[in-house]
């Protein structure tokens, strides 16, 4: 019978072996994993995505474009990436804020407005190498080209002709020079400006309340203005109209010259009767008397004298 002494001590020692031997790959792999981290976290080796650029500050402070697609390895501690450059389009805010931002306008009414620039990097040389910090500067530059141009506005275009002020601003972006005799946005930092919308223009809130008061104040007064002028061409109307119907009575009467009659005016001054006109479409005025205080007044005529009229009596009469 075999003594199972020597097989025991076999697998023990094989076991060792390949307990060592796996200590020792993971051992490896880590140490390779880390060396790998390290590199890639001091970026010594660097990527380029597609559309985007690389600016490498060498020894020396040389700085350079990188632009070509794939991986780049760079010296540690003699070179640095000092910026990821993207070639795609990008938008900036007006006054460096989604939110709207404070104008005055040429009326010195206070306004509220936001824009977005759209833009795309052209030149790399330009933008990264000739401009420190060239989102700053642009960013200047740009709010202070639209703040001219919204500020030199009345506020009615500001609120109503909008399409052509953003037309306006667009223009001055893309060819106007920053200062008389100075580089345009686009020469500057070399990009190109795709476009530019103004969201909102508008007043603040309290300024709206304001002027919706005003708007119904002017809308009320302008019913009252219309009210009067028809109260007053009716009025002008009845006017015409009673003149005209004293003018048919005295003819009626005998006065064929329509000349006053003191007799009958005392007779209508003493009638407190309202009077009411309507025109036909036919053209015809008609005067309508009526009695408006539920009785009979009295009725009071002078005497007529004879050689005015054959209507008087003898001696004058007088009725109640």
């Amino acid at each position: 019978m075999a003594n199972p002494l020597p097989n025991q001590m076999l697998r023990r020692s094989f076991v060792k072996t390949v307990l060592r031997r796996l200590i020792a790959l993971f051992t490896v792999i880590g140490l390779i994993y880390g060396l790998i981290a390290v590199v890639y976290a001091t970026k010594t080796i660097f990527k380029v995505k597609m559309n985007y650029a690389v600016v490498l500050e060498r020894f020396g402070g040389v700085r350079q474009a990188v632009t070509d697609v794939g991986w780049h390895a760079r010296l540690p501690y003699f070179t640095r990436i000092e910026q990821e450059v993207p070639l795609m389009n990008q938008t900036m805010q007006l006054g460096g804020s989604p939110a709207p931002m404070r104008i005055i306008s040429k009326g010195n009414v206070a306004l509220w407005t936001s824009g977005v620039l759209t833009y795309r990097i052209r030149d790399l040389h330009r933008w990264a190498i000739e401009n420190l910090n060239p989102l700053d500067l642009l960013q200047g530059d740009y709010d202070g080209i639209v703040k001219d141009i919204l500020q030199a506005q009345v506020v009615d275009r500001l609120i109503s002709d909008r399409e052509t002020i953003k037309e306006a601003i667009f223009t001055a972006l893309k060819s106007r020079p920053i200062n008389l005799g100075g580089p345009t946005i686009e020469k500057k930092y070399g990009v190109e400006v795709v476009s530019f919308v103004l969201k909102e223009t508008r007043f603040g809130d309290k300024l709206a309340a304001a002027s919706e008061e005003k708007k119904r104040r002017e809308l009320i007064a302008e019913a009252e203005n219309y009210a009067a002028d028809q109260e007053a061409s009716r009025i002008r109307k009845l006017y015409a109209a009673y003149l005209h119907g004293i003018r048919d009575l005295q003819q009626a009467l005998g006065h064929a010259d329509g000349s006053s009659d003191t007799a009958l005016l005392e007779f209508l001054t003493q009638q407190k009767w309202a009077t009411a006109y309507e025109k036909q479409q036919q053209g015809q005025n008609t005067v309508v008397i009526q009695n408006t205080q539920g009785n009979t007044p009295a009725i009071a005529l002078p005497a007529f004298n004879a050689a005015k009229g054959p209507e008087g009596g003898k001696d004058g009469q007088t009725a109640d």
